[in-house]
Order: C-alpha cells, then structure tokens, then sequence
C-alpha cells in the first residue's frame, strides 16, 4: 500500500497502510457518502463493486481479518439494488445504515455497523475494526493485481449547475480544467466546496487542484445558510460565542458524538471560549478532540448563529499546541437510550442546508478526462511531506515515481499524466503534457 501510494480517499488522507494492526476481526468499507449532493462512492459501487470486493478480500487475506461489511446508507441501497445482509462475495456482505447525517462519522459508522462503540480517544482497531474508503480499496485491488498506483480520483462536479457529473481524472488536475472540459461554468453569485457543503471548505477553482482526497466539486449559490455561516471569521464566532449564548444546551443534546456516550458536550466549550480553559478547566478542553466536525451543532442546534464547531476546532487548535487530548479511562460508554429520536434524517439535514433542491443524480463519465497540466502536491495525507525525486526538465511518463517517501508515516507521490517537469519544489512538482 505504501509503495502504491494509497491514502484514505474519503478523508483526512491517512495512509492507508498505517492502519494495518494486529487485533482486527472486522473491515467497514465506508460507503455512506453521507455529505449531500455526492454521488462518488455511489457511482464507484454502481461500476466497480466487484472490485471493491476484490480489495476488501485482499485486505482480509493479508490480515486475517475474518469478515467485511460495506456500509450503504438505506436509501442508497435501495436505488443500487442491495439489501441488509446481502452476500457479495466470500465473507463480505452489505450493511444498511439508516438514512441520517452524519453516517460516513467513523465513530457512529462503526457503532451503526457492528455495534461494537469505539471508547473516546482510541483508534478503531481497539474495537478490533479497520475502516476504509470504497475507493480506498478498489486502490488497493488496482496496487496488488495490477501493481498500478494512484494516479487518479474519483470525484463528484455537482451543486448548482445545469448537468451534474461523476468523473475520473488525473490527480493534480486543475479543477478550473475539469469544468472547461465539462462546459461547467461558475455564477458570480456562487462559490464552489471542495468536499462536501457540511465539512467541505470554500476554494477558489481558479486555484484549486485535485488531491487524493478530493470527493467532490459543489458549485451552489453563496446566500445558502452552509455557505453565509461559513465566511464567518474565527475572531467574530468567538465574540459571538462569548455573548449571544442562551445557554440551552440544545448543541450537546443533537451532536451525534455525545449521543454515543463520548464526554463531549459543544455547550460547555462555548462557555470556555474566551476563556484561559487550559489552565481553568483543562479537562473539559480535552473533550474538543473527540468532535468530528459535522456541523449539526452549529447548523442545526443554535439558534443564536453561533457555530460551537468553530468554537471547538479553535480549541482544538490550543490542544495541539499543548500536546494534549482526551483519553479514556476504564470507564464504560453507552450511547443515549434516546439517540435514535435525535439522529437528524438525510433529507431534512439537506434542507437546513439550502442544498436539496440540488440533489440530482448525476451523469457518469467512463473515459478518464484529460489534463494539460497536473500539479503533484507532497502533502496529500496525514504524515511527512513527499520528498520530490525529479527535477526540472525531466520527462516523466504516467505512473512513474516522483517523490519518495518522507522520514516515518508518509506515502511516495506517481506522475498522472506523461510529460516534461516544470517546476520542483519542496510543497508540489508540475507536470504539463
């Protein structure tokens, strides 16, 4: 997996051979897709399922993991045809998940999945599961039978736009590319997301390239409540938060975390925000780094305009600072008896958005789009930056090697397109055809 360049294709970018450990009886293959508008992994299944059956099993052979569920949100399933406990393969069978936001949290996918609840502050393979991407292992069938790197992605071009589209192109590819190619054009009265309208960010697509972890291009109007609360700034959340709190905890009782059992509770954060929470209540500051980030306590739960998710990743920023983190104890965890009743369902979480009427599924295109130019950047995952093993002026053809691994948890980058080298540095390598 390392040499192959295989990272998480759904998330953060782990590498995905870090994730290999002794202990683990069963594979998640995450499938829920569950940001709105994306059609990526959906489309990967509708194609390619048996491959990724085919990586899931060399997975297990590798590990002697004993079983795999691939994890289909319900109303998924039902448009590709699958049903709870579907047999795909030797030791691979589908599992459904109930069609609410947020199912593609690794936490709750593995509690949805296996009902094993993974404690706060460990890593799934301490619940004896390893948790990857449909992508993710369709790589991993491309790597061991075709000894193939990862040179393309996989993505969703969606939102806001005429015809919507499922496409494979070249990783590094500029995204202002990918639209020319597809006649895709953006309003000035709209933005782009680069991921999802829950957990995706803002970009330019004059600037923005495709990385390994690139599941989508969302083009949607910039007046709908996920894009307004998004451009507000950190320094005026905080001041929000420290003066237009009404104190009724409604944040704490939706977030999907807490609703697990874990020791989070968004209500208290606020409570800290301008506070020396460190040094006064260092405890309860360590409880930001069980938050996933979803965006139900701030899109969903206030109703002061007050995002506690912004709130914790600025704590979270203050932990990392310190070293610290939360770590559970011998404690047991138990997720609420009224979690079911709190679970926010997929259609309606696309309301509170201002994205369902964007909801189409889109077109697939087989042929892989071309790119004139590929920018390979060295810091695609969580771990050392690539080191580049080409200079300016080389020719390289796809697939070649082009950095190497950096020192510790790091993956090699590989040429997407053939062509001549034009720029080298220690953060990206051009290619232009």
């Amino acid at each position: 997996m390392q040499n192959n360049s295989i990272v998480g294709a759904g998330g953060a970018g782990f590498p995905s051979y870090g994730k290999l450990a002794d202990g683990a009886d069963t594979l998640v293959i995450n499938c829920a897709e569950c940001e709105p508008l994306m059609y990526t992994d959906y489309m990967l299944m509708r194609e390619e399922m048996s491959r990724i059956v085919e990586g899931a099993q060399l997975v297990m052979q590798a590990t002697g993991i004993q079983h795999t569920y691939i994890s289909i949100k319900e109303h998924r399933a039902v448009m590709l045809g699958y049903t709870d406990g579907q047999i795909l393969g030797e030791n691979v069978s589908v599992k459904l998940l109930p069609n609410v936001y947020p199912m593609g949290d690794e936490i709750n996918l593995i509690y949805e999945t296996t009902g094993r609840l993974v404690k706060p502050g460990n890593l799934p393979i301490t619940a004896g599961v390893i948790v990857y991407n449909g992508e993710t292992v369709y790589n991993i069938r491309a790597a061991v039978k075709e000894n193939r790197p990862v040179t393309e992605k996989w993505l969703t071009v969606g939102g806001d736009i005429p015809e919507r589209y499922v496409v494979k192109v070249p990783v590094g590819m500029k995204v202002s590319e990918i639209f020319e190619k597809l006649g895709v054009k953006v309003a000035p009265n709209q933005v782009m997301f680069d991921g999802g309208p829950s957990m995706g960010k803002l970009k330019d697509p004059a600037m923005s390239t495709v990385v390994k972890t690139t599941k989508s291009v969302l083009i949607v109007p910039d007046n709908i409540p996920c894009v307004v609360h998004k451009q507000v700034s950190m320094d005026d959340m905080l001041r929000r938060a420290a003066s237009c709190c009404c104190g009724c905890v409604r944040c704490t009782e939706l977030c999907p975390r807490h609703l697990l059992g874990y020791p989070l509770e968004p209500h208290k954060m606020i409570r800290a925000a301008l506070t020396n929470a460190v040094v006064d209540n260092p405890e309860l500051i360590k409880t930001a780094s069980l938050c996933c980030s979803c965006g139900v306590c701030a899109e969903a739960a206030c109703c002061q305009d007050i995002s506690p998710k912004d709130v914790i990743l600025h704590l979270k920023g203050i932990l990392a600072k310190n070293k610290m983190r939360f770590s559970a104890g011998s404690e047991d965890y138990h997720p609420h008896a009224d979690r079911p009743y709190h679970m926010i369902p997929s259609e309606r979480w696309e309301d509170i958005l201002g994205v369902r009427k964007f909801d189409v599924l889109p077109k697939f295109i087989p042929e892989k789009l071309t790119a004139s130019k590929v920018e390979i950047l060295m810091s695609q995952h969580i771990g050392a930056p690539s080191v580049p093993a080409v200079k300016e002026g080389e020719t390289v053809t796809e697939g070649q090697l082009i950095a190497n691994a950096g020192a510790g948890l790091s993956v090699p980058q590989y040429a997407s397109i053939s062509g001549k080298v034009t720029f080298v540095d220690s953060a990206k390598i051009v290619i232009e055809a």
